[in-house]
């Protein structure tokens, strides 16, 4: 076979000569089938069988062989006769296949074709199999989706045998309308370009069977004119329509398509950076330098010209040689430098180890371009040892890559805008991609960052050694980590190098975990300092990650990136490396005591909760870790946690919590893990939420609040239990209960009773008697608490003048919003009991708010003068006594007047029956409805004023 044939030259003008058209088509197949050959030959024994019957599977529809779907998917291949060996490798798949002659039927498909690298200096064992399969332009609806899932069943049988196979169907009309259904998906570059890839297809693709592109008869320098040349082709027949398939010229490429092939090629470096690196400079090439011709022109003309060689015909050699004599003339020797590179890794040819490439055709090939790159041999074995790339070395060529890929990203983004043309990639594959790219690329913090984004088969260590900074010497208080390897003896440290520095242990673990270096089989040395860290304690943190998340993190899915982000699991590793009781273990004691809570712990009431490391993985398969070690830890992280769940309540992350085993630490997580789902339960209900609710925490006594506003949660903390009664007596903008968390406020259960028999829309009394003194709460129709104590002498004078102030406001409310009386808040009173062991509300309906008690009806009336001082009236009886009159003696001649009233020797409290509050209780703020317990407040304030000057 002759490498360089005679010229072959079309005039269009002059006429044309089918022999000469002939014998150019037939010039492409002989190239064709040197492509085929080679593409052959790379295969193993049994995946070759998936190129040699690819075209007959299709061809017919016969049941024996792989894919088969059932009778009425459409089959049979135009023009196709199958050989001897496709026939054979046939019947070795099936000995009961043989051809049935079914006379002249039309066929459903018009051509088959492979693309891309098979058959190339850039395929290698990793590379897999896109088909190009093209039906008839009228074939129904029904048939296009018969023949993809028979395509699909196909890939599947084709991945038994290693072969990873992509057969994407259409119709050539269609592509020449752009009408061809693509998203973006894997193997798919969706919306984002058009020509770019037509381009690729004319200087890559090898022919199966059916009609051959009608693109090898127009000359390069006729790309121009293209279709007028076609037309005159078929309409004076010299050729034969259905020997030809027409997908339509390359002329040029539309700036409108850069930004959208730049940043699809962007979305597969993340996985494939080689690849990408070399195809995103090509894009950027043909951007910057238009005066020269597209590759696909430069196959053509060469072909044109007499060259059949295979090697100078490669597809990556051309692409090579235009990037070297571009990035030359740009003086880029570093870009041309990664270029090489790319190209060499993306081959997967080793030629520093002969016995591996002997005898191999791209081996041969790739082994002329590194002599004229003048690579020594210390470069050639430094890329071939990849599996001895080492973490230190694929960050700095991370960031290469990195800022290559951006700095591609940029510059095609500057180029579209500049030329004023709308990106030819739909809105949503462009924000996929731009999702895509951000999950992988974007640094933020507290994310993970990949390091290793198919650049090392491996980055696994067999040593690694965890250095606490104080094992370093320097100044005191040094926490921060240090990562080495193979550190056998501590004093080695000074003179090794660090791999990694972090400020805590858990960031380091999930950064070696996520990115390869540490796994199960990883030898490990701690050296603690002043930590309490251990090996066992870092085996139990690795076992938590593996199930926490596989490695690798795999990239995530179309569906999720089309939606926003949500955290799909989170991971706390609680107190790593510290011991919360370090204070007594240093003394050697422990602490007994009947409390097990670790919340808070024995009879100090201790939280055993000190730091919290909290590992997050998203739907956008980022990983991401926040530390909490200062300040209350517990509740930041809750907190945290609270907020990033609003975004999408019907999916609750799932929620593992780890502590070390040691002492309390199987206790510890478990209490930290029913913590978060109880709090996650309650505020996100039947998926929905959040919902309002002041959710208690007992902690390190003291008590937290946990209360949402609008989307936004946040907490109080509260160092007392009368601290506690205040807030929760604090006005609400709606009904919000009180939830207690299960180891909050055990000693006070009656609270805990009267907050969990509360409900909306009333105002409920409860009261519990014991000896000569009687505790009273009130939740008002707001979920709002009051509680106070007074002596006891008969339930008639407990309850009866509360009733019936209570009464005077509901009236009044009744009165004032007389079109929904129906709806507005009712009394219920309860006494609470003790019940087979427990706490019980029980109903009281006995009492009469009518009976008259002794003494006077004493009433107040809040006056507000515009400053924060609220002032008020009091009515005793038929007589008045007013601020304005009595100033500050108001109190003090009030009590005189009930005093002087009374009989001798009556010495009882006074209870006011009503008070009425100004709307403009708060003068910056208009309150319409003035909550129950705001009234209780000023009630009580009065009455302890009054009765400390009547009874003192």
């Amino acid at each position: 076979m002759t490498s360089h044939s005679l010229p072959i030259a079309l005039d269009f003008d002059e006429g044309i000569d089918r022999k000469t058209l002939r014998r150019l088509r037939d010039r492409f197949l002989m190239v064709n089938e040197q492509r085929w050959q080679r593409t052959h030959s790379a295969l193993t024994y049994r995946q070759q069988v998936v190129l040699e019957v690819l075209p007959l599977v299709f061809h017919l529809n016969h049941p024996s062989l792989p894919g088969y779907l059932d009778r009425d998917c459409p089959y049979g291949l135009t023009r196709y006769q199958p050989s001897e060996p496709t026939l054979n490798a046939a019947k070795r798949l099936a000995r009961t296949f043989s051809v049935k002659d079914e006379g002249r039927r039309r066929p459903d498909i018009d051509a088959l074709f492979l693309m891309g690298s098979p058959g190339t200096l850039g395929h290698s064992v990793a590379s897999d199999l896109d088909v190009w399969l093209c039906h008839r332009a009228d074939l129904s609806g029904r048939g296009v989706r018969c023949l993809e899932r028979k395509a699909e069943r196909l890939a599947a049988w084709a991945a038994s045998l290693g072969v990873e196979l992509h057969v994407f169907v259409f119709s050539a009309a269609d592509w020449r309308e752009g009408r061809q259904r693509a998203e973006v998906t894997g193997e798919n570059c969706g919306s984002a370009q058009h020509y770019l890839l037509l381009d690729e297809f004319y200087r890559t693709s090898i022919h199966l069977g059916g009609r051959v592109p009608l693109w090898w008869l127009i000359p390069a320098s006729k790309e121009a004119q293209y279709d007028e040349c076609a037309r005159q082709l078929i309409e004076c027949r010299f050729i034969k329509g259905d020997e030809y398939i027409d997908f339509g010229a390359v002329p040029s490429i539309p700036q409108a398509e850069f930004l959208g092939a730049g940043v699809w090629q962007l979305y597969k470096g993340i996985d494939a950076p080689w690849k990408s690196i070399l195809k995103l400079l090509l894009i950027e090439c043909y951007a910057r330098d238009t005066d020269q011709p597209l590759l696909s022109s430069v196959f053509k003309a060469s072909i044109y010209g007499g060259e059949t060689c295979a090697d100078r015909l490669d597809p990556y050699v051309l692409l090579y040689d235009r990037l070297e004599r571009w990035l030359l003339a740009q003086n880029a020797p570093e870009r041309l430098e990664l270029v090489r590179r790319s190209l060499y890794l993306k081959s997967g040819l080793p030629l520093s180890r002969k016995e591996s490439v002997v005898g191999s055709w791209r081996a041969g090939l790739l082994q002329q371009l590194v002599v004229s790159w003048d690579w020594q041999a210390t470069e050639l074995r430094n890329l071939d040892n990849r599996q001895q790339w080492r973490a230190e070395g694929v960050m700095t060529l991370r960031r290469t890559i990195v800022a290559e890929l951006t700095h591609s990203y940029r510059l095609l983004s500057r180029l579209a805008r500049e030329h004023g043309g709308e990106a030819a990639i739909s809105a949503t594959d462009m924000h996929l991609l731009g999702r895509k790219l951000y999950a992988a690329f974007q640094r933020k913090a507290g994310k993970i960052e990949q390091i290793n984004p198919g650049l090392a088969p491996s980055l696994a260590e067999e040593n690694l050694a965890f250095h606490h900074q104080s094992e370093q010497g320097g100044s005191p208080g040094q926490n921060g980590w240090l990562l080495y390897r193979d550190l056998e003896d501590p004093s080695d440290a000074f003179w090794q190098p660090v791999i990694r520095r972090s400020g805590n242990l858990s960031e380091l673990m999930v950064w070696c975990y996520c990115n390869g270096l540490l796994n199960r089989a990883t030898r490990l040395n701690v050296r603690a300092g002043t930590s309490t860290a251990s090996v066992s304690e870092l085996r139990e943190m690795l076992d938590a990650l593996c199930q926490f998340v596989p490695f690798p993190v795999a990239p995530a899915s179309r569906e999720a990136l089309s939606l926003g982000v949500k955290p799909l699991r989170n991971l706390l590793f609680v107190n790593v490396g510290v011991d919360p009781q370090a204070h007594l273990t240093d003394r050697g004691l422990h602490k007994l005591s009947a409390r097990h809570d670790s919340l808070g712990f024995s009879g100090g009431r201790d939280n055993l909760v000190s730091t919290i490391d909290q590992v997050t993985l998203n739907s956008w398969h980022e990983v991401s870790l926040q530390h909490y070690a200062a300040g209350d830890t517990l509740i930041q992280c809750i907190k945290n946690i609270l907020a990033a769940v609003v975004a999408a309540p019907a999916s609750l992350p799932e929620i593992l919590v780890h502590s070390h085993n040691k002492g309390h630490g199987t206790a510890i997580a478990r209490r930290v893990q029913e913590l978060f789902a109880d709090v996650l339960r309650h505020y996100f209900a039947g998926g929905l939420g959040p919902h309002p609710l002041r959710y208690v925490i007992e902690m390190d006594r003291r008590y937290f609040v946990l209360q949402f506003h609008g989307n936004e949660p946040g907490f109080v903390a509260l160092d007392s239990a009368g601290a506690l009664m205040e807030q929760l007596a604090r006005p609400q903008e709606q009904y919000v209960p009180v939830v207690f968390d299960r180891g909050a406020l055990l000693d006070n259960l009656l609270l805990r009773t009267v907050c969990h028999a509360s409900e909306p829309a009333n105002v409920q009394v409860f009261y519990r008697v014991a000896g000569e003194v009687a505790t009273v709460w009130v939740v008002d129709e707001l979920g709002a608490v009051v509680s106070w104590e007074q002596p006891f002498t008969n339930r008639r004078y407990l309850l009866v003048p509360l009733l019936r102030f209570l009464d005077n406001l509901v009236e009044r409310r009744q009165l004032r919003q007389l079109h929904s009386v129906a709806g507005m808040a009712g009394i219920q009173c309860y006494e609470l009991v003790r019940r087979d062991g427990d706490w019980k509300a029980e109903r009281r309906f006995d009492e009469d708010t009518s009976v008259t008690l002794p003494g006077l009806e004493v009433q107040a009336v809040g006056v507000q003068e515009g400053d924060s001082h609220l002032r008020f009236d009091i009515f005793c009886g038929d007589q008045e006594f007013t601020v304005q009159e009595y100033g500050d003696q108001l109190i003090p001649a009030v009590a005189h007047y009930i005093r002087s009233a009374r009989q001798p020797g009556e010495h009882y409290p006074v209870y006011l029956t009503d008070v009425h509050l100004p709307h403009d209780l708060d003068p910056q703020v208009y309150q319409q409805d003035i909550q129950t317990t705001q009234y209780l407040y000023y009630r009580a304030a009065l009455e302890e004023s009054l009765n400390r000057q009547l009874l003192g």
